[in-house]
C-alpha cells in the first residue's frame, strides 16, 4: 500500500526543480512521476492553472534512495578546468589559431635545412636522382654519366655527364624538381642537391596541419599531427635526401587536400543542381574547380612515380561514391545509376583529364632526345595504324616506352639488403639505411626510422579507425583509410618484388592524422553548457515541438510537431505534459545536463595522456636523432639505436 496521491503544485514543482545545496537536499528531487486519473479536491485550485480537472498529474512520497556523495575534484582537474577555461577565451584562442602552425613548421624548417650539406656525399638512391636532376636542367633529359661520376660531382665537378641518353625507369617531373636550386646556384654543394626535396619535406608538415584542421575541426590536435610529422625521423630523413618519394608525399597529400576542398561544397551544390533540372537522372556538375586542381596535383604526382596513380584511381571512386551519397540525400531518382551515368565520366573528365594532360607535359624534355624518344622514327614497323594511325609518333614512342618500363618494375626481384616486403611494414621489420661510415673515431647512420612512439601508436589508431569506420562509416574516417590503404595495399601485392619500406612516406601523413582523431576520440569534445531551459529529449512532447531535424545537407527545417502550435494550445492536457517534460528531464537527459565536472575530468585524464605520448616521442626523436642526421658516435652508442635491434643484419 502507498501514500494517496496529492496534487503537485507550482510552488512544490519549483521547489523540487530549485537545485538545494548538497547537503540539505531531500528526496523531492527523486520523486516518481506518476499519471493517476483521480485528485484530492483541495489542491484541484492550485492545480487549475496547469490542467483542467481529471489531468492532473500525482508524486508519489515514496523516498528515494540516497545518492552517494560527489567525489570532490581533485587539484589536477581544477587546474585542469581553469587551463581550458583560459584557453578559450577568444583573444587567447586567436593567438594559437595563428601561433600554432607557425610554430609547427619552423620546427619542421629547422629540423630540415640544419647541416642540410651532411653527409657530403650521394647517399643511396642520390646517385641516381640527383645527377639526373642535374641532368634534365642541362640536356632536357636524363643523360648517360661516365664511370667514376660520382666521386667527379662529389667533388663539384659534373663533367662525367655525356650527351647520350639514359635508360630511366621513373617519369621525369621528380627530377626537374630536385635539379631545381642546382641550376640556379650550382651542384658543387650538396645543399643545393637537397633544398628542393627539404622545402617539399618543409610544405608536407604544412600541409598535414592544414588538412588535420579541416577534417577534425581542432586547432589542438591539428598541431598534434603536425607536431609529429616535424619531429618524425622518417619524414626528416626523407626531406634531408634527394629522392622522389619525399615530393612524391607532397602532391599526394596537396591533391588529397583539394578534394576535400571540393567537398565542402558538395551536398549544397547537388541541391542546387537538383533544383536547376528537376526529375532528371543525367544531370552532372562540371563547374567544380577543386577537382580540377586535385587532377592536376595528382597528375604531378604520377608524373613523380607511377604509384601515384593509385592515389588518383582510389580518390576518384571515393568522389564517384560520395557524389551517389549526395544525390541520395538530396531527392534524385536512381541516384546510383545517374551518378554512374553521367556524374562519373564529367568527375573522369574533370578529374583524370588534367592529370593525363599535366603527365605528358612533364616529358616535354625527352621528346626531344630521351631515351626511346625516336623509336617510331626509327622503326616504321612498330608503328601503329589502322584507327589509331593518327597518334603522333612521339606518343607512340612515349607508349612504347612506358610498356618497357613496366615490364622493368614488375620483373624486379634482385635482393638488396634493405629491401622490406610490406607486410613488415607494420611492425618495422626492415628500415631501410641509407647510407654508413666507419673509422677509428666511431660510426654514423642514416637511415629511414620513422618515431617509434608516432609509429606504432599510429598502427594501433589505425586498427581503432577500421572499427570506427565499420560502426559510424564515419566519412572522415573512411577518407583517411583510403588513403592509407592506396599507400599500403598495392605493394602486398607483389611480396617477391624489391620494394623498401621507405615508400611508406606516401601515406605517414594521413597515418598521422588518423592517431590525432584517435585521440580526438578519447579526450571527447568539452560539453557546452546549454541556455535557457533545460532541454527535453526528442520523444517528448517539448522535444517534439522545440527540435530541428537535418537532412544532412546543413538545411534544417522545424519538425513536424511544431507546425501545429494551434492543436497544442488547445490541448491543455498535452501542454501539462510539455511543461513537466521540459522542467523534469528524463534520467538520460539529466545525465546529459549534470555539471561538467566529470567531463572535465574525463577531458583531463585524456589530455595527460596525449601529453605523455608527446613527452614519449619528444624523448624518442632525441635519442634516435643521431641516425637521423648521420652524427658520429662510438660504435656501441650506435648500435644501441639499432631498431628492431637485430638491426641491420639479417
Amino acid at each position: 500500500m502507498g501514500v494517496a496521491p496529492r496534487m503537485i503544485t507550482r510552488p512544490t514543482l519549483l521547489r523540487c526543480l530549485a537545485p538545494p545545496p548538497l547537503e540539505q537536499r531531500t528526496g523531492c528531487e527523486n520523486r516518481r512521476v506518476t499519471d493517476p486519473r483521480a485528485a484530492d479536491s483541495d489542491d484541484g485550485a492550485h492545480a487549475s492553472s496547469l490542467a483542467p480537472a481529471g489531468a492532473a498529474v500525482a508524486v508519489d512520497d515514496e523516498p528515494a534512495p540516497e545518492r552517494p556523495a560527489t567525489r570532490a575534484p581533485g587539484r589536477f582537474v581544477r587546474a585542469y578546468g581553469a587551463l581550458e577555461a583560459r584557453l578559450a577565451e577568444p583573444r587567447i584562442r586567436r593567438r594559437i589559431e595563428i601561433g600554432a602552425p607557425v610554430a609547427i613548421v619552423a620546427i619542421a624548417a629547422v629540423a630540415r635545412l640544419t647541416a642540410l650539406g651532411h653527409p657530403g656525399i650521394l647517399v643511396f638512391d642520390e646517385t641516381y636522382y640527383v645527377k639526373e636532376g642535374w641532368s634534365t636542367w642541362q640536356l632536357g633529359y636524363e643523360g648517360e654519366w661516365a664511370d667514376g661520376s660520382d666521386e667527379r660531382f662529389q667533388a663539384g665537378d659534373p663533367g662525367g655527364l655525356t650527351t647520350e641518353a639514359d635508360y630511366v625507369v621513373h617519369p621525369p617531373l621528380g627530377k626537374w624538381i630536385i635539379g631545381m636550386a642546382m641550376a640556379v646556384f650550382g651542384m658543387a654543394d650538396p645543399f643545393w642537391w637537397r633544398l628542393p626535396s627539404a622545402l617539399a619535406g618543409i610544405a608536407l608538415v604544412g600541409l598535414t596541419y592544414a588538412i588535420a584542421r579541416g577534417l577534425l575541426g581542432s586547432v589542438a590536435f591539428a598541431s598534434l599531427a603536425g607536431l609529429w610529422m616535424a619531429i618524425d625521423g622518417f619524414a626528416i630523413v626523407m626531406s634531408r635526401t634527394a629522392l622522389l618519394d619525399g615530393i612524391l608525399a607532397l602532391f599526394v597529400l596537396a591533391g588529397a587536400g583539394a578534394l576535400l576542398v571540393d567537398r565542402r561544397g558538395s551536398p549544397a551544390r547537388t541541391v542546387r543542381t537538383l533544383a536547376e533540372r528537376p526529375r532528371r537522372i543525367l544531370a552532372a556538375m562540371w563547374t567544380r574547380p577543386w577537382l580540377v586542381i586535385a587532377g592536376v596535383l595528382l597528375g604531378a604526382a604520377c608524373a613523380t612515380k607511377w604509384s601515384g596513380a593509385v592515389f588518383l584511381a582510389a580518390f576518384g571512386l571515393w568522389t564517384v561514391l560520395l557524389d551517389a551519397l549526395d544525390r541520395r540525400r538530396a531527392g534524385y531518382r536512381s541516384p546510383w545509376l545517374g551518378t554512374l551515368l553521367s556524374q562519373a565520366p564529367a568527375s573522369f573528365v574533370l578529374l583524370v583529364g588534367p592529370a593525363l594532360v599535366v603527365y605528358v607535359a612533364s616529358y616535354a624534355g625527352w621528346f626531344d632526345g630521351g631515351w626511346g624518344s625516336q623509336l617510331m622514327l626509327e622503326r616504321a614497323d612498330l608503328r601503329w595504324g589502322g584507327l589509331l594511325a593518327w597518334v603522333p609518333l612521339g606518343l607512340q614512342s612515349l607508349w612504347a616506352y612506358h610498356a618497357q618500363q613496366l615490364g622493368f618494375h614488375v620483373g624486379l626481384t634482385g635482393d638488396h639488403s634493405y629491401q622490406s616486403p610490406a607486410y613488415e611494414w607494420l611492425w618495422l621489420g626492415r628500415p631501410t639505411g641509407f647510407e654508413m661510415a666507419s673509422s677509428d673515431a666511431g660510426t654514423w647512420w642514416v637511415t629511414a626510422l620513422p618515431n617509434l612512439v608516432v609509429w606504432y601508436a599510429g598502427i594501433v589508431a589505425l586498427g581503432f579507425l577500421l572499427y570506427r569506420f565499420g560502426r559510424t562509416l564515419d566519412r572522415r574516417v573512411g577518407f583517411l583509410l583510403v588513403a592509407i590503404a592506396a599507400g599500403y595495399v598495392p605493394w602486398l601485392a607483389f611480396p617477391e618484388r624489391t620494394i623498401f619500406f621507405f615508400y611508406a612516406i606516401v601515406f605517414l601523413p594521413f597515418l598521422v592524422i588518423g592517431l590525432a582523431h584517435a585521440l580526438q576520440v578519447l579526450v571527447g569534445p568539452p560539453r557546452r553548457p546549454s541556455t535557457g531551459s533545460v532541454a527535453a529529449g526528442p520523444d517528448s512532447p517539448v522535444g517534439a515541438a522545440q527540435s530541428r531535424s537535418t537532412d544532412g545537407l546543413g538545411v534544417g527545417h522545424e519538425a513536424a510537431d511544431d507546425a501545429r502550435p494551434a492543436e497544442h494550445a488547445a490541448d491543455a492536457s498535452a501542454r501539462l505534459d510539455a511543461d513537466l517534460a521540459a522542467a523534469v528531464p528524463a534520467p538520460a537527459a539529466r545525465a546529459a545536463t549534470r555539471p561538467a565536472r566529470d567531463d572535465v575530468e574525463r577531458r583531463a585524464w585524456g589530455w595527460l595522456t596525449v601529453a605523455a605520448l608527446v613527452l614519449a616521442s619528444i624523448a624518442v626523436a632525441l635519442w634516435f636523432l643521431p641516425v637521423w642526421y648521420g652524427i658520429e658516435l662510438p660504435s656501441d652508442l650506435v648500435r644501441l639505436r639499432y631498431w628492431p635491434p637485430t638491426w641491420p643484419g639479417r
